[in-house]
């Protein structure tokens, strides 16, 4: 049986249990391994809940959809419901923004969230995704509700060369949607030095509803040229020390030319239509996310103490369609540039028979330099300079092989440089545009000191208990905060930082080998968070007030035979906030954050040794928190959500031990229905159908 291991986080306690689904003989937790970032240890020993997409399951899933939002929504029960385009917005986990990750390397823009962050890798070059819930400090800036951390292929042979080469069509029951896919995986070793090279394309058609009538253009995902590759380099200078390099880059661009017509909330869904009026200059998409990493591991740098090393960058740029909100029109990026290093030292403290004491400490620092500007150069928000240096230490002690308890603390100090700017000239609700004014830049400076403990008490194997507390420290949104200034200076804004504290307490265990659950509830606590609200004249702001946001989880996993697993999970959350900080939390936050309950099910069986067949199916419950006003209208992000409920079909087929073919059918039934986001962002131009049956024929070579 495989040692389980996981890695800690730097404050500990943001990492345990992992929901796998990934094969038919998986019986037991412990033959799980994770990898979260800077500490291996076994899984029964980390007090929190995590969910971990597993490679297998990520395979089966890709199957079906390659959009890696839709693989999320499908296993990850906290998460909200995508929207079916480029844009994440909604997305959150545990009510909360998300902070997203490639191999530790920050994919995110905290300081302006341009949610394009979960698209940023193709799913074939990922080996797992773990998930880290609830507030985090791990990473630093932005992980509010957890983080998403994509952990990319390594080569796993002692052959010089092995590969997977894949290949496939996409399409739907209605003419121009065909696309095709394609991806090539090459890896190997030879003496010291190993290494792996992934590389994907696709092309997608275009995008139509259950009916056959073409999706809205904004945000669409179709007829898209999505490009990744990956190159990763390993050396072992000896038994104790390792280097390693990669580089992973990312590029989509949609050359799609069809017009809008816009529908009735409600009534009538925003279509494509026509041609478009041919004004962007740059495809929508994301241009470019480059990605560089060096790292230097070594197990014995002095007496029981080991050292880790992460240097990286990151390059990336993401452009939005044109709109008419501007002044003379144009197409808004978000450009972001991150240069970081972090050290991690683990010293041994003592190892007896019924106990052990480790301490682990280091330091991260990053600098974050991110802007939006429209393509024709003119800033929506100033240049904006983020360096963050963050020294840390954690405690860990465990004892008779049954009591895990950790303890950190991690200090911030976060220094960023804002440039003088003008406001941007963008329509009001009464068609008038608003006035550019100048804004004196200067600089702002945080610093606070987070904390985290936690305890695990594993009684039995079908009852492990455990308990964390845990913050976040994050300065997300500044930049919207401040393109939206009416005020000559930023002084006198409200930008002071996010705290959030994460109380989470749960169950897990095995009641036999084929029955395994895990049940959480939590409480996140901000003294000022930060939500989109609608203005009297409808345009969005940032709502800075105390908030509480409060939840539970669980699943159930069964496998009664080698053949046959099946399961479920829910999730169910609330939000509430103090709009005027005077302890009366009778508003509740809007559904922009706070997703509709969410029940995920599944079912996979071999009934021969060659073939697997399984579905998915997906229920978002039917969310009404929120009243309209006197003219029937509901505010932004306030609207009602009806229930929907989707099935997924997925087979694959071993034709010998080098061949195998699958295929997958997204929204089996052709189901009409709209995403949440659709319903809930109450504007016509968001209300949108999703795209009806969808199919995926793909063949897979190994050597």
């Amino acid at each position: 049986m495989k040692k389980a291991l996981l890695s800690a986080a730097c404050l500990g306690t943001t990492t345990v249990f992992a929901q796998v689904k990934d094969s038919l003989q998986t019986k037991n937790v412990e033959e799980i391994v994770m990898t979260a970032s800077r500490k291996k240890e076994n899984i029964k020993e980390v007090p929190s809940s995590v969910t971990i997409v597993a490679e297998k399951q990520i395979q089966s899933q890709l199957t079906v959809n390659s959009d890696i939002t839709s693989i999320l929504q499908y296993t990850v029960p906290s998460l909200g419901t995508n929207s079916g385009q480029t844009s994440n917005t909604g997305q959150t986990l545990r009510g909360r923004q998300v902070l997203v990750l490639v191999d530790g390397i920050p994919q995110s823009t905290p300081l302006r969230n341009g949610a394009r962050d979960l698209r940023v890798i193709d799913p074939s070059a990922i080996e797992r995704i773990e998930v880290i819930k609830g507030a985090s400090a791990i990473y630093g800036n932005g992980a509010d509700g957890g983080i998403i951390n994509y952990i990319t292929k390594r080569n796993k042979t002692d052959k010089k060369i092995s590969g997977i080469s894949q290949i496939g069509l996409t399409g739907q029951l209605y003419g121009g949607t065909l696309g095709v896919r394609a991806s090539q995986l090459l890896s190997g070793k030879i003496k010291k030095f190993d290494y792996t090279l992934s590389l994907a394309y696709e092309r997608t058609g275009y995008m139509k509803d259950a009916d056959g009538v073409l999706l809205s253009p904004t945000y669409s995902t179709a007829r898209m040229d999505n490009y990744n590759g990956m190159l990763k380099l390993g050396y072992d200078i000896n038994d104790n020390q390792r280097i390693e390099a990669s580089y992973i880059g990312y590029s989509s661009r949609s050359d799609l030319n069809v017009g809008l017509s816009t529908g009735k909330y409600g009534i009538k869904p925003t279509i494509g239509e026509g041609e478009g009026k041919s004004l962007e200059t740059t495809p929508q998409g994301t241009p470019k996310n480059h990605n560089i990493r060096v790292s230097y591991d070594n197990k014995n740098l002095f007496a029981g103490t080991s050292l880790n090393i992460n240097l990286y960058y990151q390059d990336f740029k993401t452009v939005y369609g044109y709109s008419d909100t501007f002044f003379n029109g144009g197409q808004s990026n978000v450009l972001s540039k991150k240069v970081g290093a972090r050290f991690n030292f683990d010293t041994q403290l003592w190892n007896s028979q019924n106990s052990q004491g480790e301490i682990i400490y280091g330091a991260d620092i990053l600098n974050d330099q991110t802007v939006q500007k429209l393509e024709d150069g003119r800033f929506w928000t100033p240049n904006m300079s983020m360096t963050n240096i963050a020294p840390f230490v954690l405690a860990k002690i465990d004892l008779f092989k049954k009591l895990t308890i950790k303890g950190g603390l991690r200090y911030e100090n976060i220094r960023v440089n804002v440039d003088d700017f003008n406001t941007l000239s963008v329509i009001k609700n009464d068609g008038t545009f608003t006035k550019s004014i100048p804004v004196e830049g200067g600089k702002l400076s945080y610093n606070a000191l987070v904390g985290n403990i936690g305890i695990r008490y594993n009684i039995e194997p079908y009852i492990n208990l455990f308990a964390s507390f845990s913050q976040a420290y994050s300065i997300n949104e500044l930049g919207r905060i401040l393109r939206t200034s009416t005020s000559e200076t930023i002084k006198s804004l409200e930008t002071k930082p996010i705290i959030v504290n994460n109380y989470e307490l749960g169950a897990t265990g095995q009641l036999s080998n084929w029955l395994h659950y895990e049940l959480t509830s939590y409480v996140s606590t901000s003294k000022l968070g930060a939500t989109f609200v609608q203005s009297a004249d409808r345009a969005l702001m940032i709502q800075r007030s105390p908030e509480i946001v409060y939840g539970i989880e669980g699943f159930l996993h069964f496998t009664p035979a080698k053949w046959l697993q099946f399961g479920g999970s829910y999730s169910w959350m609330e939000g509430i906030t103090s709009p005027k900080d005077d302890g009366d939390y009778s508003s509740k936050i809007n559904n922009s954050r706070i997703s509709a309950p969410k029940v995920l099910a599944y079912i996979q069986g071999k009934p021969i040794p060659t073939l697997s067949i399984g579905f998915d199916m997906l229920h978002s419950f039917q969310q009404d928190r929120f009243t309209p006003n006197a003219k029937g209208v509901f505010a932004y992000g306030e609207g009602f959500v009806p229930d929907y409920t989707v099935f997924n079909f997925k087979s694959g087929y071993e034709v010998n031990r080098n061949w195998k073919i699958s295929l997958g059918i997204e929204n089996l039934l052709n189901r009409q229905y709209q995403p949440a986001i659709a319903w809930w962002a109450a504007r016509d131009s968001d209300f949108t159908n999703s795209a009806g049956l969808r199919g995926t024929f793909m063949i897979e070579y190994k050597f």
